[in-house]
């Protein structure tokens, strides 16, 4: 197997296939899209993902106080004194997977200081390498002490040391929603770029205090079934918002570990607004 992984690489390194084939090819290989980012890094391959051990950063896991619970977390922020911006990143429906980390660790990359959340923590944690159980225990959570344990990130980062006390969230699919919910029950964040999440309740829009950057694809029809509703609400409350459609670009367009959903040209155009946005904001 080895061979044929370094043939391939060869063959995208030479430009003979792209990004998303070489990723869907190596998925294949590697028998999951969880092993098949986990061998990049000894390929030499860090395109578009920020090594684990990066003299540049600090990168650990931490523990932060919500109401019912203590919730586990992935932070990283530069390794240099001072304080940074914060960001809350919330993973999709699968739980706080590598890919996530990575996200957090791009954040860094860009000055901030990133916690992740594991969303999971109450009921077990993020399992290694089951997406179906991790899928199963989203299913277990309690919604309304879910968006409580994520509101209280947004608490953690605001009086966290090496925090400048400017908070922004963004968060993908699940995520995504949770951020939409996040900016309706937390009045002190200051910015928030969901990714195709689902829009909250039109009741609640006028609760939103944030500036909103909302990114959906232009093949989703399930979640863009509620954009006209929500950008509705939003202009009649006179909120700030900006909300960007990518054409082309199918749920989960961001998530580089997955080629069968990962759109490139989307992706870094998307991540190039919420980095502009963030600093924009949070600076």
């Amino acid at each position: 197997m080895e061979k044929n992984i370094s043939k391939l690489y060869d063959e995208y390194k030479d430009g003979r296939i792209d990004r998303r084939t070489f990723l869907k090819k190596l998925t294949l290989l590697t028998g999951s899209a969880a092993a098949a980012l986990a061998v990049l890094p000894a390929l030499g391959e860090t395109k578009g993902i920020i090594p684990a051990q990066d003299d540049g950063l600090v990168a650990e896991f931490v523990k932060y106080t919500a109401p019912k619970t203590e919730m586990k977390a992935f932070m990283a922020h530069p390794a240099k004194d001072g304080k940074f911006p914060a960001v809350v990143v919330i993973h999709e429906n699968r739980g706080l997977q590598p890919h996530i980390q990575d996200v957090a660790r791009r954040f860094a990359k860009e000055g901030f200081l990133a916690v992740a959340p594991d969303g999971l923590t109450p009921v077990g944690g993020t399992p290694e390498d089951d997406s179906a159980l991790a899928a199963q225990r989203i299913g277990q959570l309690n919604g309304e002490d879910t968006i409580n344990n994520f509101v209280a990130a947004v608490k953690y980062l605001k009086t966290h040391p090496r925090s400048t006390g400017k908070v922004g969230c963004t968060g993908f699919c699940w995520g995504g929603a949770m951020t939409n919910n996040v900016a309706v029950n937390a009045p002190d964040l200051d910015a928030a770029v969901p990714y195709y999440g689902r829009q909250p309740a039109t009741a609640d829009v006028a609760k939103i205090k944030a500036p909103i950057m909302a990114h959906y694809a232009g093949n989703d029809p399930g979640i863009n079934a509620g954009i006209e509703a929500f950008e509705a609400e939003l202009k009649k409350q006179n909120k700030e918002y900006q909300i960007f459609i990518y054409e082309g670009a199918g749920h989960a367009f961001n998530n580089d570990s997955n080629p069968d959903r990962y759109h490139p040209e989307a992706a870094k155009l998307a991540w190039g607004r919420t980095v502009s946005f963030f600093k924009s904001k949070l600076l």
